[in-house]
């Protein structure tokens, strides 16, 4: 699996030719061959949206791909591997129609309801070793997400227990889900109100 973001452009999906060595450097999706290749952001990397997929049409209809030598002479290639493209940005306004016509499945990832967000805190808690609290997800929700109104993301456990842990070895304390380590590890993740004023603008919750 080959992941790339926002740094992606044109050049790096092509040959890339090293002179001092005389040799070329495969692209992204023809290191991704037999696998998926993932383009996450869709839509922040440094070239056009337009640009970028239109450099797939070819590959998404036939199979193949054409990559450049430093001659110029066109080489075909199997466009082996599954394609996918992840954004939170509105498809309809970075692609249009005869495009997403050629992206078969579409997936739309919403956000958890409470149970599943609990679900997920207990997943992550015991991919590191912590002990998951359900009193303490309840003293999380209500202080940090129901005053607020703020919506439950399937990425916070992962990056807030992130956060708790980072603070109590930090402290060389034992990581628990204690109210004050909570509070340490929210005030340092989620933009607060007060925050908000000093930036002199609206900003939505995380």
């Amino acid at each position: 699996m080959v992941v790339v973001g926002g740094e992606l452009t044109l050049p790096a999906l092509d040959l890339t030719y090293n002179e001092v060595a005389r040799f070329y450097e495969a692209p992204f999706q023809m290191k991704a061959s037999g696998g998926i290749f993932m383009i996450d952001d869709f839509g922040r990397q440094q070239v056009r949206p337009m640009d970028l997929l239109n450099r797939w049409i070819v590959p998404l209809e036939k199979r193949y791909d054409y990559l450049t030598t430093v001659t110029g002479r066109k080489i075909e290639v199997p466009f082996d591997q599954l394609l996918i493209f992840s954004t939170n940005l509105d498809p309809n306004q970075l692609v249009d129609e005869a495009f997403l016509r050629r992206i078969k499945f579409k997936i739309e990832i919403r956000d958890p309801d409470e149970a599943q967000w609990r679900k997920i805190w207990a997943s992550v808690c015991k991919s590191r070793g912590v002990e998951v609290d359900p009193k303490g997800l309840d003293y999380l929700i209500e202080k940090w997400y129901k005053p607020l109104g703020r919506p439950l993301r399937s990425c916070q456990p992962r990056d807030i227990l992130d956060q708790m842990v980072n603070i109590a070895k930090y402290n060389m304390e034992h990581v628990s889900f204690a109210p004050d380590l909570i509070d340490a590890a929210c005030e340092t993740y989620f933009v607060s109100v007060d925050q908000q004023k000093d930036f002199g603008a609206t900003v939505r919750p995380a």
